[in-house]
C-alpha cells in the first residue's frame, strides 16, 4: 500500500471518476471513453487526471495500492488522455527538424518587460505573496526534479547517456542527499512558510502547471518519445541559468532567507556547466546514434515554451490584475509535533 500523498480534490467529470476509482479500488469506477473526449487537453480536468495517473508510476496515492500502477483499464484511461494532449501540443508547435536553430533560440533572452517573462517579473516588481505563490506552483515539478528524465537513461548509448548520467548525478545531489536539488527545494518551501511534503501544494498548483510535469511524464513514459525528452531537458537546461540568476536576486531582496536563494544560486552555477555537456554531449550525442530524432528533439524543446508560456500567462494575468494565481491558498508549514 502506497505511502504517497492524499488524493486531491476533483476538478471535473473525468478527474472525478479517475480519484473515485483510486479511492474505492473498483475497477468499474474508471470513467468512461466519452469523459475523456469531453475534457479539454490542455484543461484544468484532463491535466489532473493525467497528473494523477502519471503519479502511479512515482509515488503513488496513500490508501492506493501499489498495483494499481498496472491496472489495465487505468493504462487505457491514460493512454486516451496522453493521446489527446499530445494532440494538442503537436498542433499548438511549428514542427521542423532544425535542432541547432531551436537551441540557439533558447539563447535568446526576452526583454525586461515581455509579458512572458515570469522571472524577469519577480526580479522587478515580485512581491513576497507572488514568490511564496510561485514557489507552490513549482512544487509539483521541483518535488521530482530530475525523476522524469532519468527514465530515459536506458534508452541512450555512448556519449548522450554518459553526459546524461553526469548531469543527474549533479542534479541528485553528487552522492550527497542534502544536496539534492528536491532537497533544496524542499527547503526554499520551508523559508517561505510552506508545506514542503512532496504533493502537498497540488490542490492550489493550476492546471497550467501541471501541464508543465505531465509533459515530461508523457515523454519519460514513452520510449517512442525519448528523443523529445531530450529536447525537453535541454530546454531545462539551458534556460535555467540566467532565470535562476533572477530568481535568486528576487528572493534575497524580500529577505526570503538563505536556503530560499541557495536553491536558485545552486542552478545559476550547475546550470551554465549542464548547458554545455548537454547541447555538445547529450543532444549531439542522440543525433549522432539516430539522426532520425532530430524532429522529436525539436518538438521537445517546442512542446516545453509551449506549456511554460502557458503557465507564465495564467501566473502573470493574475498577479498583475493583483489576484492569486493558486486555486486556493497554499499548504502552509506545519508546526513541529511535539515531543512527549
Amino acid at each position: 500500500m502506497s505511502r504517497g500523498p492524499e488524493l486531491p480534490e476533483a476538478r471535473g467529470e473525468l478527474s472525478a471518476g479517475v480519484v473515485a476509482a483510486l479511492a474505492t479500488g473498483r475497477s468499474g469506477a474508471w470513467p468512461a471513453p466519452e469523459a475523456v473526449a469531453r475534457a479539454e487537453p490542455l484543461g484544468e480536468d484532463c491535466q489532473l487526471a493525467l497528473y494523477l495517473l502519471y503519479e502511479l508510476h512515482y509515488r503513488g496515492f496513500a490508501g492506493v495500492p501499489d498495483e494499481r500502477e498496472w491496472d489495465p483499464a487505468a493504462l487505457g484511461l491514460r493512454v486516451a488522455a496522453e493521446e489527446r494532449f499530445l494532440a494538442a501540443l503537436r498542433a499548438g508547435v511549428p514542427g521542423g527538424d532544425r535542432v541547432a536553430r531551436a537551441l540557439d533560440a533558447l539563447l535568446v533572452e526576452p526583454a525586461g518587460d515581455d509579458p512572458a517573462s515570469v522571472s524577469h517579473f519577480l526580479a522587478r516588481q515580485g512581491e513576497l505573496w507572488q514568490l511564496r505563490e510561485y514557489a507552490a506552483v513549482r512544487s509539483v515539478y521541483h518535488l521530482k526534479e530530475a525523476d522524469p528524465h532519468a527514465w530515459v537513461l536506458p534508452r541512450l548509448t555512448g556519449r548522450a547517456k554518459a553526459a546524461m548520467v553526469a548531469i543527474e548525478f549533479d542534479e541528485f545531489g553528487a552522492g550527497r542527499a542534502e544536496r539534492a536539488h528536491a532537497r533544496l527545494f524542499a527547503e526554499l518551501m520551508a523559508d517561505l512558510d510552506l508545506d514542503a511534503d512532496y504533493g502537498r501544494q497540488l490542490d492550489a498548483a493550476p492546471g497550467a502547471a501541471l501541464a508543465t510535469v505531465n509533459l515530461m511524464s508523457l515523454f519519460g513514459l514513452r520510449r517512442a518519445l525519448r528523443g523529445a525528452l531530450v529536447g525537453h531537458f535541454a530546454a531545462v537546461e539551458i534556460t535555467s541559468s540566467p532565470g535562476s540568476r533572477r530568481l535568486a536576486d528576487a528572493l534575497r531582496r524580500v529577505g526570503a532567507g538563505p536556503a530560499a536563494e541557495r536553491f536558485y544560486e545552486e542552478h545559476v552555477e550547475a546550470d551554465a556547466v549542464h548547458e554545455q555537456l548537454v547541447r555538445r554531449e547529450v543532444v549531439a550525442g542522440l543525433l549522432a546514434d539516430e539522426p532520425e530524432l532530430a524532429a522529436d528533439v525539436v518538438f521537445g524543446i517546442d512542446a516545453t515554451g509551449l506549456v511554460e508560456d502557458a503557465l507564465a500567462r495564467h501566473l502573470l494575468g493574475a498577479w498583475r490584475a493583483g489576484q492569486s494565481a493558486l486555486r486556493r491558498p497554499p499548504a502552509p508549514a506545519r508546526a513541529p509535533e511535539a515531543v512527549a
